[in-house]
């Protein structure tokens, strides 16, 4: 029998029960004895019936999507707080819908529209630059909860790190290990993440009693050739520099590359200290000393978080830290 032709009343007849019992535990509206229960699963199974739950889901007001807005689908650590989120979804009957931001406020909005048209019953923003204000008006339509934006008046609804201590420590970590010449390769120039990282360089410099260098910082962005040209951009210059603060790992790896080609050795000639411990940091030669920040946790946060608004239950957002990872790239100067 195939699975369109199958009814409610082939169901309840295979598990002789009532068409209302196998209705109940379709829509698992009410309690069902378990031996009922039992029963008509059972009789699903043996017959071969998928229910169709758009339908289900049209017929209870809800479409079961969750919107997910995300940037540069294939980086590393957007990629991961995306699989925090489908692990945050699993088991709950709802399916996620990814779209790609491309960290463009116009792209942004317009992929936003179009989750909105499908009738998602709930929207998880990751990163992006759409403004708050627009922000506001949307979450008054359907819950709604960011990742990785520190938003003012959106407390409980959006998850983030303190990106200011997390550079302070990065760079901490340097200055404890005698690197006074510390060069900065810093993110997109506009973008919270790089600001804030870069305050907590400053800071770290300040607080040690090290003269900030104008001449140590590079203006590139999160991309893995940010780091080459950044690197090639102070060797040509000759500007000194014993280590490097990238803004991510990826930009780790490309200094990484941009020193090899020069002969440069790392951690002997100079230290390198990265951001987000993407699963690769491990494997650079040598290994990646870098800030560990919860990317898949942070998905999986958020995720739950909005399950839970969507059926109107508390919940409360973790606070989750940025964690030093110690390897083999910092190296103490003598």
């Amino acid at each position: 029998m195939q699975t369109s032709e199958i009814t409610i009343q082939d169901i309840a007849d295979h598990a002789r029960v009532s068409k209302s019992t196998v209705s109940r535990v379709l829509n698992n509206s009410c309690a069902v004895h378990q031996d009922k229960r039992s029963a008509v699963l059972e009789a699903m199974k043996s017959l071969g019936y998928e229910p169709n739950v758009f339908a289900r889901s049209l017929a209870g007001g809800r479409s079961m999507t969750i919107g997910i807005l995300t940037q540069n689908i294939g980086a590393p650590f957007y990629d991961s707080i995306a699989q925090g989120v489908i692990e945050g979804l699993a088991g709950s009957g709802y399916s996620p819908i990814f779209v790609d931001g491309q960290w463009q406020k116009s792209t942004e909005s317009e992929v936003i529209r179009t989750l909105l048209g499908r009738k998602v019953d709930g929207l998880v923003l990751i990163g992006g630059e759409v403004p708050v204000e627009e922000l506001n008006q949307l979450r008054e339509r359907l819950p709604t909860i960011v990742v990785g934006r520190e938003l003012v008046g959106w407390e409980n609804q959006c998850i983030y790190i303190d990106n200011v201590d997390a550079g302070y420590r990065a760079t901490m970590h340097l200055i404890d290990f005698g690197h006074r010449d510390i060069a900065l390769l810093r993110g997109i120039k506009n973008h919270a993440d790089a600001i804030q990282r870069f305050e907590g360089y400053t800071k770290a410099l300040a607080d040690s009693g090290i003269e900030f260098d104008p001449d140590l910082i590079y203006q590139g962005d999160f991309s893995a050739q940010s780091g080459v040209l950044g690197v090639n951009s102070l060797l040509s210059r000759s500007t000194h520099f014993s280590a490097v603060f990238a803004a991510n790992d990826m930009v780790a790896f490309g200094a990484r590359l941009a020193l090899h080609r020069q002969g440069i050795r790392v951690p002997e000639d100079v230290s390198i200290i990265g951001f987000d411990d993407q699963a690769e940091a491990a494997y650079m030669t040598p290994p990646l000393t870098t800030m560990r920040q919860p990317a898949v946790e942070m998905g999986a946060a958020a995720a739950s978080a909005l399950l839970h608004r969507i059926r109107g239950e508390s919940y409360q957002l973790p606070k989750l830290p940025v964690q030093l990872q110690r390897r083999e790239s910092v190296a103490r100067l003598r």
